[in-house]
């Protein structure tokens, strides 16, 4: 008999601003980092530079997303390019055709999509 499947809770800390806070969240247990770019509002908003800062200063086994509210295959690929996350959170809509270019030019990256739930059509096509 083998072991029972043990869960796991992974715990994302976002709005991460500082080098000194991405490392307080990961001595506190942090599965990742969320790192906002440049938006339209909204709290937590911090410099491409910065984030590159934060993205490689962490060890390679935390996670560090990305936020980011392009829209287009390109604008996600230069918005990730000045940043160098190894994960990429897409905060608005986007055609499907996007997809399929990010797995084309960033084949090591993860891809995570928001979904803002307004109603059932949200969810269900």
């Amino acid at each position: 008999m083998c072991c029972p499947k043990v869960e796991v809770t992974r715990v994302k800390i976002c709005c991460i601003s500082s080098v000194d806070e991405a490392n307080i969240a990961i001595n506190n247990g942090a599965w990742a980092l969320g790192l906002v770019g440049n938006m339209p509002s909204g709290p937590g908003i911090i410099s491409d530079l910065t984030i590159a800062q934060i993205a490689s200063s962490v060890p390679n086994h935390i996670k560090t997303f990305l936020l980011t509210n392009e829209t287009t295959a390109e604008g996600i690929i230069a918005h990730h390019r000045k940043t160098l996350t190894n994960m990429i959170q897409i905060v608005d809509a986007v055609d499907l055709d996007v997809y399929g270019v990010l797995r084309k030019e960033l084949p090591e990256i993860s891809i995570v999509q928001v979904i803002h739930v307004i109603d059932q059509s949200s969810v269900m096509p």
